[in-house]
C-alpha cells in the first residue's frame, strides 16, 4: 500500500531542507556543497532530499525560488502598507538592506548561484524570473517619477542596489544605515526627487 502524504507535512518539511540547503551554500560555497553536507545540515539522509528534489542541482535551484520570493513577496507587502511615495522608498531599500548578516548571506547566496548560472539552463531559468519578479518591483517604484522614462529608471534603479549590494559583501565592517541612506540618496536622484525633502505634493 502507497504511503499517504499530508501535504501540509510535505511544504514544511520541503521548506526545512530549503533552508539548510540556503546556510550550507552560504557557509560552503555553492561549488563546493554537496548532498552529503546538506543531508548533515537538515538532519536527514541523502535518499530524503532525493525523494523531494530529484538531484543536487533541483535542490539548489529550489532553494534560490524559495529565497528570492520570500525577498520579493517581503518588499511588494512593505510596499503595499506605506501611505505615501517617500514611505514606499524607504521600504524598499529597507528590504533590500535588512540586516548586516541577513543581507551578506543572501547576496553572497546570489552571487554565487548567478555565477552557477552561467553555465546551468535550469539555474539560469530561475535567475530570469527573480529578475522579472523584481523588474515589476521596480517599475512600481520608478513610476512615482512618473510614466515617461519608467523602464529605463527601473534598470537603473536595479543598478544602484545590484552595485551597493557587492561594495557591501567587500566591506569588512559594513555600517548598514550608511548603505540604506547612500542606496536612499541615488534612488531619489533617479526620480528626480530632492536629495532630502519629501516628494512634490507629499508633507514631510
Amino acid at each position: 500500500m502507497a504511503r499517504r502524504v499530508n501535504p501540509i507535512q510535505d511544504r514544511r518539511r520541503r521548506a526545512a531542507l530549503e533552508q539548510a540547503a540556503y546556510l550550507a551554500i552560504y557557509e560552503r560555497g555553492y561549488a563546493g556543497v554537496t548532498l552529503s553536507d546538506v543531508a548533515g545540515y537538515a538532519g536527514v539522509s541523502k535518499g530524503t532530499l532525493a525523494y523531494h528534489f530529484g538531484s543536487r542541482s533541483g535542490l539548489l535551484a529550489a532553494v534560490m525560488r524559495r529565497f528570492t520570493r520570500t525577498i520579493t513577496v517581503a518588499t511588494r507587502r512593505a510596499l503595499r502598507q506605506a501611505a505615501t511615495p517617500g514611505a514606499k522608498l524607504a521600504a524598499y531599500v529597507d528590504n533590500q538592506f535588512y540586516g548586516v548578516e541577513n543581507t551578506r548571506r543572501f547576496y553572497t547566496v546570489a552571487l554565487d548561484f548567478l555565477a552557477a548560472a552561467t553555465r546551468d539552463p535550469e539555474l539560469m531559468a530561475v535567475q530570469r524570473d527573480f529578475q522579472r519578479e523584481t523588474l515589476t518591483l521596480d517599475l512600481e517604484l520608478a513610476r512615482l517619477g512618473g510614466e515617461a522614462g519608467a523602464e529605463e529608471r527601473a534598470r537603473l534603479m536595479r543598478a544602484v542596489v545590484e552595485g551597493l549590494s557587492v561594495r557591501f559583501l567587500a566591506d569588512a565592517e559594513p555600517d548598514l544605515t550608511a548603505y540604506r541612506a547612500e542606496c536612499l540618496r541615488g534612488l531619489r536622484a533617479l526620480l528626480g526627487w530632492p536629495a532630502e525633502a519629501a516628494p512634490a505634493g507629499e508633507s514631510a
